[in-house]
């Protein structure tokens, strides 16, 4: 009967013990759900945003909302959005913000800002055996870009010197379009960020090749709309500077990217 008695109390025990590791798991996902949400809304750019295997939005910003909004005491819901409509989205409030490699570059009255977080080069990358070398040799040419970038701001409005002319600017909504336009020859080269045609590259083994000149070095921020007076955008400015001072900005990018420490450098970009 002893015997019996001490199984009987080591088995309460164990009742206890997993009814009450229960009950905090409970409490956890309880606190969890009760945060207030932001919804964050990109499109698929990878590695700033897409999906895994399993479906799940994963990326540089993601990683980096998610652990910025956590700290401020906030759920991210990560949305994918028409990017050609992504001041509508934000100023009607079915987004909260727009974090998806975004340029603040000539956009700082459009919106409210968070950031700049991350410096980003935007770039023209050819095909390996293109006789294009530098961005004078573009004049005349076909370019092919993601519609309302700055790449096709640049090339369509030719405010800036240093942009040659080209023949015709291809804008295209997907984004993935522009890389298959350069690979079958339909257009002489491509202009996005510097990160975003590597990841492709990588990707898809496509043999592109980087003009060395940039076209602009940008920062990339986080956008709210003008009417929204929370005041979200300032906390998290200080939030992902933070991040920053304490490393968990560069782990997060050296997941994505070598020498993370260099997209880091925003100091001369800020406004």
């Amino acid at each position: 009967m002893k015997g019996k008695r001490v199984i009987a109390g080591i088995l309460l025990a164990g009742i206890l013990a997993v009814t009450l590791a229960g009950c905090k798991n409970t409490d956890n996902t309880k606190e969890e759900t009760e945060k207030p949400v932001i919804t964050l809304g990109s499109d698929n750019y990878p590695p700033y945003n897409y999906l895994n295997e399993d479906g799940v939005p994963t990326g540089i910003d993601v990683e980096l909302a998610t652990e910025a909004f956590r700290r401020m005491g906030y759920q991210v819901e990560v949305v994918q959005i028409n990017w050609e409509k992504k001041k509508e989205l934000v100023e009607s409030g079915e987004i909260d913000c727009i974090m998806g490699c975004f340029s603040m570059e000539g956009r700082l009255d459009d919106y409210r800002w968070a950031g700049p977080y991350i410096a980003s080069r935007q770039v023209v990358a050819v095909n390996e055996n293109s006789d294009i070398y530098k961005l004078g040799d573009l004049e005349g040419k076909n370019l092919a870009v993601q519609s309302t970038t700055k790449p096709e701001e640049l090339f369509l409005e030719q405010t800036d010197p240093k942009i040659p002319k080209v023949k015709q600017v291809y804008s295209m909504e997907n984004r993935e379009l522009i890389y298959t336009s350069l690979s079958r020859g339909y257009v002489d080269a491509i202009a996005a960020h510097e990160i975003s045609i590597r990841q492709y590259m990588s990707d898809f083994e496509a043999k592109y090749r980087i003009l060395d000149e940039d076209i602009l070095e940008t920062g990339i921020g986080v956008a709210f709309a003008k009417n929204d007076k929370r005041g979200i955008e300032k906390e998290l400015s200080k939030t992902l500077k933070a991040m920053v001072k304490d490393g968990s900005a560069k782990k997060i990018l050296q997941k994505y990217v070598p020498d993370a420490e260099k997209y880091l450098e925003v100091n001369s970009l800020e406004r």
